[in-house]
């Protein structure tokens, strides 16, 4: 009886170790989506340099930014009395076009439709579709959660509401068509802001840090992560100086700019894997 029990004790000491041998150098897995996704390589991570800086009106408290062409962006911006809609000289900084919101309105992100500019709310839960030429307001929507940072892949319109869930709408009808969930080999990333589609990856604003994700759209997976830290000079930073936040992409000179919220400065930016 007495070997009987030394076998078992020995079989069960070998099962412990083989368990821990796994668990301590086994692949790690995300058992919390849906079947199991292996993450067996490090994400990469990007620092900066920084080509080119522009005048950025420092009264703009940036949520959404888009390159159009010529030199030309759209801004969103957001707070009480101050949300608005503007087009902007990318050299100068300089306002060209101006549409202001209700005072009880705070505005959040934009993105360009064709001939439209689609601008999101955050509290109130309604969006505003423009011609994108006169601003004129052509019609308003609504959404059942917040209203954070909005783009497009071409087909698709693709929201944030400070979660670590991205909804994907139908650009004709802005209804949801499906939903994205964002996370890294952490798990789950919240606070998703200001988004910029680019070259096939969703990139987002990750409010309140310094750091910008890169997301694969098709499974929601964090493919690498920006850090700008230190971007805008300690001699830049005045009083009101909030946040990063806002991020453009010209397509056809493959140039990425970056600014924040109430920053001085608006900058072009290279990326430097580390």
């Amino acid at each position: 009886m007495n070997r009987i029990f030394v076998v078992v004790g020995i079989l069960l000491l070998a099962l412990v170790g083989v368990v821990l041998f796994y668990t301590t150098y086994g692949p790690k897995t995300d058992s919390s989506a849906v079947g199991v996704v292996t993450i067996s390589e490090d994400i990469p991570v990007y620092g900066y340099k920084i080509l080119k800086a522009y005048p950025h009106d420092p009264k703009a408290f940036t949520q959404g930014l888009v390159y159009y062409k010529d030199d030309i962006l759209y801004e969103g911006t957001g707070m009480w009395g101050e949300s608005s809609l503007r087009k902007v000289d990318l050299k100068t900084g300089q306002v060209l076009q101006i549409h202001s919101l209700p005072s009880e309105i705070f505005g959040e992100g934009i993105t360009l439709w064709g001939d439209t500019i689609i601008q999101l709310t955050w509290q109130h839960r309604k969006g505003f579709v423009y011609d994108r030429e006169t601003f004129t307001l052509l019609k308003e929507f609504s959404y059942p959660t917040e209203g954070w940072g909005i783009t497009h892949d071409g087909t698709r319109l693709i929201m944030s509401d400070g979660s670590a869930t991205l909804f994907v709408w139908d650009p004709e009808t802005l209804q949801e068509i499906g939903r994205i969930s964002v996370r890294d080999d952490k798990g789950p990333v919240a606070r998703l802001n200001e988004l910029e589609y680019i070259r096939g990856l969703i990139y987002a604003n990750v409010w309140q840090t310094d750091r910008i994700a890169i997301i694969r759209p098709d499974d929601g997976r964090v493919v690498g992560w920006i850090d700008l830290s230190g971007l805008l000079a300690p001699e830049d930073r005045h009083a009101r100086v909030d946040v990063l936040n806002g991020i453009a992409y010209d397509a056809e000179g493959d140039r990425l700019f970056v600014t924040g919220k109430y920053w001085p400065k608006l900058f072009q930016i290279q990326l430097i894997k580390r």
